[in-house]
């Protein structure tokens, strides 16, 4: 089965060309397509070089910063009409380990549509974070979960294996949302749809090279997304 892993960019040259090796070590099966908005250190350079050796590499250079949501949205369409089977969300900084890619696909193989990586299916598994932080992420899930009534433990987490099949009922052009609001807003229309999930037990590690994206902005749009996800359910739009 042909597995397409996206990862997302935006200054990541310090990370890039060891996360893309470390990455295809996995399986034969993968293939990586980043999609990079425009990173002004020359991230999209050194994965051209990598390209020249490696067919396995991919990449969608887009214009400017335009936002993780849509940086994922244009990698669903790419794997989506480029024949894909499975279909990775996976961050360049090393937060989202690699060795555990056999795992998720492992999982997916036995029938689920979606595989979480879970930060918190087993107590707290993330290293690195500020107490402050980890609190916001930890009932911010849990307030995601109770509003849209879906029944996983990580929403807000961007590690996950997709079932190319499933993704296509969506309507992907009408995902306008980013970083956290983005991740549960896929998961909560595929399990609307009836998508069978399943979480996995993976360990977080904050990233110890580059800058993170994280802001307020994201952090709000994320609050008032689960409202909007909650009554467009009630009323059938989803």
């Amino acid at each position: 089965m042909n597995t397409l892993v996206i990862i997302p960019t935006y200054n990541e040259k310090e990370n890039i060309k060891h996360i893309i090796g470390e990455t295809l070590k996995q399986d034969k099966s993968l293939n990586i397509l980043i999609v990079d908005d425009n990173s002004p250190d020359g991230t999209a350079d050194i994965v051209k070089k990598m390209m020249k050796k490696d067919k396995r590499i991919h990449i969608l250079e887009r214009p400017r910063k335009m936002g993780l949501g849509t940086a994922y949205v244009a990698g669903f369409k790419y794997a989506i009409e480029n024949n894909f089977d499975f279909i990775f969300e996976m961050d360049a900084d090393f937060s989202h380990n690699p060795s555990d890619i056999p795992r998720f696909l492992s999982k997916i193989n036995k029938g689920y549509d979606i595989v979480i990586g879970s930060r918190y299916i087993e107590g707290v598994s993330v290293i690195n974070w500020p107490m402050s932080r980890l609190l916001l992420s930890y009932f911010a899930n849990i307030y995601a979960r109770v509003i849209t009534g879906v029944p996983v433990n990580d929403l807000t987490g961007g590690f996950k294996c997709y079932r190319a099949s499933k993704l296509k009922e969506l309507d992907l052009n009408s995902i306008k949302s980013d970083g956290y609001s983005f991740q549960i807003e896929i998961t909560s229309k595929l399990y609307y749809r009836k998508a069978r999930i399943v979480e996995i037990p993976i360990i977080f590690t904050d990233r110890v090279r580059g800058k993170s994206k994280m802001n307020k902005g994201i952090v709000w749009e994320a609050f008032w997304s689960v409202w909007i996800l909650r009554f467009q359910h009630i009323l059938g739009k989803i």
